[in-house]
């Protein structure tokens, strides 16, 4: 395990007259863990990659220790930090190998550093590393007070030279220095998402930093790599979102969402306030409604909970004395689109992700609609499976319907899962029965005509007219017939 890798390194370096922590977020995490500082939605610590900091042992020194462990690759130009691989251990898909416990079995190891800021960017950073640094100093250019907190394997002491552990304790989320918070402007999305993982208050004069950080600098991964945390790690997203709208970032980042702010809805239907409001219980609604997902389908679920109402304020008027917002399902699609090309979001491994949320922003009204009307056909659950992943359509519907205060019966979703796995499209559209193979058996020469057949009989199969591969067959027979 990692940490039995951390140990032993920490103890070589001892042996060698310097000394290892383990810093950043597995501390944190650790800390966390204990039941004094329980938080809803938290990580484990063994869920981090661990990182050692290695005070007093000159650079030349590092690697050949470092080795003495496993393999040892340095990644970085400027400053090296060194991924030890422990012996036996495997790599799997890039990532590091992890054991049974979840931990992995290769840590990161470094020396302290300085930096100074040497131009505009988040990366615009001289970085030169020290191993006689004090590791106060070390520790300063950590970004908020409880991720530069530091822990020795050996001795299970703790360095906190910014009391670190005393925030955690009151809840709080501090810069480490005012001074220099700014230099790095990732560091406001940090706030957003660490806020809202861990249930911290961001402190007054540091909100105060964060609002005066510009974040146009910031590459679209780097920004989506902060607000999927946000979205995906937190038990409430919504602190997040909330204190992203303060700080001034959903100006910025997710301009989309601030007309939703203010923007009224029918107290009937929605007695919790604006569609800001209501956004935001969507969003906590679909971040606990999505056990079982992998990645994909999470990332999709949780960008259609925060898209899925974007069509609001350009549809929203008073008509017969009510609120109404007619068509925003269609009207959100264009602002949907908007915020999925600034953030760079199309597929995440081989999943559309794209295409599966300005589907669920299409349709997050289709279940209701089709649990209410006097008849729903087959055909129109197996078109609909054309268009969106029905499963995460039903999900995202019931977040929907649970995303207000007062009781409202979401029953019709489970309705509608029931009928979309009973014809077996909840995932995807049923694969066509006909395929350009048989066509070709029947005599059709190669070319445009083999598509409009295959078109018309996939048609009828949508319809139930067809459900055999022998009826799909005679089906095109019939149309080569009729066309001669």
């Amino acid at each position: 395990m990692s940490l039995d890798l951390a140990r032993a390194i920490a103890a070589a370096v001892r042996a060698d007259g310097g000394r290892a922590l383990i810093v950043g977020g597995w501390v944190r995490d650790r800390l966390l863990a204990e039941p004094q500082a329980e938080v809803p939605g938290r990580r484990s610590a063994s869920s981090r990659d661990i990182d050692l900091e290695v005070f007093g042992i000159p650079a030349d020194r590092l690697r050949p220790l470092l080795e003495r462990f496993g393999r040892v690759e340095a990644v970085g130009q400027a400053f090296p930090v060194y991924k030890v691989m422990a012996k036996g251990a495997r790599e799997r898909g890039g990532e590091k190998a992890r054991g049974q416990g979840g931990e992995a079995d290769a840590i990161d190891v470094a020396l302290p550093r300085r930096e100074s800021k040497s131009g505009r960017g988040h990366k615009a950073f001289t970085v030169v590393g020290d191993p006689f640094m004090p590791i106060e100093e070390a520790a300063r250019r950590r970004d908020f007070t409880v991720n530069a907190i530091a822990w020795d394997p050996l001795t299970g002491v703790y360095e906190d030279p910014f009391d670190g552990r005393a925030d955690l304790e009151r809840r709080l989320l501090r810069a480490v220095d005012p001074r220099t918070f700014g230099d790095d402007s990732l560091r406001v999305l940090r706030a957003v998402q660490f806020a809202a993982r861990f249930a911290l208050t961001l402190e007054d004069e540091t909100a105060g930093i964060c609002r005066r950080i510009p974040l146009d600098d910031l590459p679209a991964e780097r920004v989506w790599g902060e607000i999927e945390k946000l979205l995906l790690d937190a038990a409430r997203p919504s602190i997040g979102l909330a204190l992203a709208l303060e700080l001034g970032v959903v100006d910025a980042i997710l301009p989309e969402m601030k007309p939703l702010v203010g923007c009224g809805q029918e107290p009937d239907w929605h007695p919790e306030g604006d569609v800001w409001t209501h956004t935001l219980m969507v969003v906590d609604r679909a971040r606990e409604l999505n056990g079982g997902l992998e990645r994909p389908q999470l990332v999709t679920i949780m960008l259609g909970a925060v898209c899925h109402d974007l069509g609001k304020p350009a549809t929203t008027a008073a008509i017969d004395g009510r609120i109404r917002s007619m068509n925003h399902e269609d009207a959100g699609v264009a602002p949907t689109l908007s915020l999925l090309d600034r953030l760079n979001i199309h597929s995440i491994d081989g999943f559309d992700v794209r295409g599966q949320v300005v589907g669920l922003v299409a349709h997050h009204l289709k279940p209701g609609m089709f649990h209410k009307a006097a008849h729903v056909s087959d055909s129109a659950f197996r078109r609909l499976s054309q268009k969106v992943d029905l499963e995460l359509l039903a999900r995202l519907a019931r977040a929907d319907c649970l995303g207000r205060t007062g009781h409202f019966d979401c029953s019709a979703m489970d309705w509608f899962l029931e009928r979309a796995r009973a014809l077996g499209v909840e995932h995807r559209p049923p694969p066509p029965l006909l395929l350009g193979r048989h066509l070709l058996a029947l005599g059709l020469t190669p070319g445009p005509r083999v598509g409009e057949v295959l078109k018309t009989v996939y048609e009828r199969q949508l319809d139930g007219q067809v459900s055999t591969l022998d009826e799909a067959i005679q089906a095109a027979k019939t149309i080569l017939q009729d066309a001669r």
